[in-house]
C-alpha cells in the first residue's frame, strides 16, 4: 500500500513542523498553497499561525471552497490553534474568514497573550498517557454543536474536539516529540 499523502496547508504558520511529523509517522507531506495542491491528498492539517491571516491568503488563492468541499465530503481534516479557529463555524469577536466546517464557537487568545502562553500534561479521551500540551496565545471552544465531541478540556473550557472526520485542538503536538495526536489524523484515512 502507498504511504497517505497529508496535505499541509502552508499559507502560513508553523506548517513545516507538522510537515516533519507526518514525514516521522511514514506518510508523504505535501504544501498546499493553490487548489491544485489539494489533488489526491488523504488527509488535512490547517496550522497554528495567525488566523485572520490564513483566512485572507486562503480567499485571496481561492481556496475556501475547494478546502469546504473536500472537508464536508469527508476528508480527515485536523486544525491546531489558528487551524481550529478557522476551521470553525463562528468565533465570538473580529471578523474574518471561516471554513465553517467544525460546529463550534471559538474564542481567540482566550487563555490570553504570548507571555501568558503555557504548558500543561493533558487528559484526552481515548489516551492512555497524559498528553503534554502547548499552549501559544491559545484559543478555547465557547460553544459545541451537538455533533461535537469535546476530548480534552483546561479549566473546563474544551482545548480538544472532534466532529466526524475533524480533529481541533488549541494546543501545537507539533512542537512536542509525542506524535498520538498526528497518528489520531493518519489513522482517520484508513476508516474512510
Amino acid at each position: 500500500m502507498n504511504a497517505p499523502i497529508v496535505g499541509v496547508l502552508a499559507l502560513q504558520g508553523d506548517f513545516r513542523e507538522h510537515l516533519a511529523v507526518v514525514t516521522r509517522l511514514g506518510a508523504v507531506g505535501r504544501e498546499i498553497r493553490l487548489p491544485e495542491d489539494l489533488d489526491g491528498i488523504d488527509a488535512l492539517i490547517i496550522p497554528g499561525g495567525e488566523s485572520t491571516t490564513i483566512g485572507k491568503l486562503a480567499t485571496r488563492f481561492e481556496l475556501i471552497e475547494p478546502l469546504r468541499e473536500l472537508i464536508n465530503g469527508g476528508l480527515p481534516t485536523y486544525g491546531t490553534c489558528a487551524g481550529l479557529i478557522f476551521a470553525s463555524s463562528t468565533v465570538t469577536e473580529g471578523n474574518q474568514p471561516l471554513l465553517g466546517v467544525l460546529d463550534v464557537v471559538v474564542q481567540r487568545n482566550a487563555f490570553g497573550r504570548q507571555n501568558e502562553s503555557f504548558e500543561t500534561d493533558l487528559d484526552i479521551d481515548g489516551f492512555d498517557a497524559p498528553f503534554h500540551a502547548v499552549f501559544i496565545r491559545a484559543p478555547w471552544v465557547e460553544k459545541v454543536g451537538g455533533d461535537v465531541e469535546v476530548l480534552a478540556s483546561v479549566q473546563g473550557h474544551p482545548v480538544m474536539v472532534r466532529q466526524d472526520n475533524i480533529l481541533g485542538t488549541s494546543f501545537h503536538p507539533e512542537l512536542t516529540e509525542d506524535d498520538r495526536i498526528h497518528q489520531m489524523l493518519i489513522e482517520m484515512i484508513s476508516r474512510r
